[in-house]
């Protein structure tokens, strides 16, 4: 009997935003000088931009798509790109 509830969407795993979550975490781990400035200081501001790109690549990565629509653009894969370009032009200027 059918109870008229619509079956919950299937989630698919979103590889382009796993890949850079996972190798921010990874390359984060094994390297945490990534996270500091020239002077060996840790960059706060960079390291705020890469975590939001990870935890977006994580969180879109794996199907996970949030309900709320703040939480949705905060965790998509082009919140998850802006990171990235936000970080690079932290780090690089460019």
């Amino acid at each position: 009997m059918n109870s008229g509830a619509h079956p919950a969407p299937v989630a698919s795993l979103h590889w382009p935003g796993l890949i850079v979550g996972l190798s921010i975490m990874t390359v984060g781990s094994v390297h945490p000088l990534l996270f500091t400035d020239a002077q060996g200081q840790a960059d706060h501001r960079l390291a705020l931009a890469l975590f939001w790109a990870m935890s977006a690549g994580l969180v879109r990565g794996v199907g996970f798509v949030p309900r709320h629509g703040l939480w949705r653009r905060f965790f998509s894969a082009s919140a998850c790109a802006a990171a990235l370009l936000l970080a690079a032009w932290l780090r690089w200027g460019l």
